[in-house]
């Protein structure tokens, strides 16, 4: 056979390389177009759903009019202006940022555990922090005015049990799965301290403390938001500058490992931070439950395991799950405000469900 011919039989066969390499950039860039426009269409369906948390509550208020509020453009009305800038606005974006910090928690939880149902929930964080403020709500708040001692307390307890997790994550050949089972041995402890707490206190302090633990948005004000939010980005802006890192963590510990990665200071560091984010989210609206659980799984749904995508998708995904959340807690029953965390609990549950048994797709 000829030279001519062999040229002509590879030819045949298939694409050059440098036509592989061309495919292979087209199809990534693709892949990032995909995502962006994801996060395009869950941004401004978060908008529109912050829009009608605004919008709902015992006096109803039409979004056209508070689009003109917010804006400050149009004719509007001075009671508008009251209502949404000082009592509704705090509360709805409270849910976006609070939402957020879930969010990024549970996504960061299930990298560095490698497992689809941990979260700072389901880790017993949620539940130091319940147990937290329901000790000082029975102690009298050690002095210390609620506004300020419940707070303070929730948040020192949620950190305790982040520590307990962070010395198991920092042992030598310590994996995910035991990581894992010490967070729910966490979650039982409080749990049973925190029903103790109730039996031995008196029927109105046991209502109070059961409402702190249903969640709730209604004690939200512009410091706290600051304070959540500020926090949120802060953790969130250092968790983006490992995303590669977590990406390889992703693949397994022992290519992670091969690439150069820390993996057990990776692991101590996402902790930490997702511990602060979650003990100060839950210092100040309570225990809700399902969003740091169910908004990383929406996210990968949408825009695959690249964590440059995965961690601001799932902060979203979180924002505007306790968005609508919220709006659902006021539209239940008009005029009456349902905790928020009973909602997400109600829809979490059924949608967890829909994701275990939803066929998967193909990497986005």
């Amino acid at each position: 056979m000829s030279r001519q011919t062999q040229t002509g039989s590879a030819k045949s066969n298939g694409p050059t390389p440098p036509s592989l390499h061309r495919d292979a950039i087209a199809e990534h860039r693709r892949r990032e177009g995909r995502r962006w426009r994801a996060l395009l269409v869950f941004g401004l369906i978060t908008v529109c759903c912050l829009v009608l948390d605004i919008a709902t509550g015992p006096s109803l208020l039409p979004p056209g009019e508070v689009v003109r509020s917010l804006t400050r453009l149009g004719t509007r009305a001075e009671m508008t202006d009251t209502i949404v800038w000082q009592l509704r606005l705090p509360m709805a974006l409270m849910a976006l940022s609070v939402g957020a910090a879930l969010g990024a928690g549970g996504a960061q939880m299930q990298t560095i555990l490698n497992n689809p149902m941990a979260s700072p929930y389901t880790l017993g964080m949620a539940a130091a922090a319940g147990f937290g403020a329901a000790l000082v709500l029975a102690v009298g708040g050690f002095g210390l005015d609620a506004m300020f001692a419940v707070p303070i307390g929730a948040f020192v307890f949620a950190m305790l049990s982040a520590l307990f997790l962070f010395a198991l994550a920092s042992m030598r050949r310590m994996r995910g799965d035991t990581i894992i089972l010490g967070g729910i041995a966490l979650l039982f402890l409080f749990q049973s301290l925190l029903s103790l707490v109730q039996f031995l206190s008196s029927p109105e302090l046991s209502q109070q403390i059961l409402f702190w633990l249903f969640g709730s948005l209604t004690k939200a004000t512009w410091p706290t938001f600051w304070l959540t939010t500020g926090v949120t980005a802060l953790c969130g802006f250092i968790l983006m500058r490992d995303s590669w890192k977590l990406a390889a963590l992703r693949m397994g510990e022992s290519r992670a490992s091969s690439l150069g990665v820390d993996v057990r200071r990776l692991r101590m560091k996402v902790l930490l931070l997702v511990a602060v984010m979650t003990a100060t989210a839950t210092s100040f609206v309570g225990v809700i439950g399902f969003v740091g659980l169910v908004a990383p799984h929406i996210a990968r749904m949408n825009v695959g395991e690249d964590q440059r995508f995965l961690l601001p998708m799932s902060m979203m995904c979180g924002a505007l799950i306790l968005s609508a959340a919220s709006v659902l807690s006021k539209s239940i029953v008009p005029g009456a405000l349902f905790p928020v965390g009973i909602v997400t609990a109600i829809v979490g549950v059924p949608f967890l469900l829909w994701l275990i048994f939803a066929p998967r797709g193909t990497d986005r």
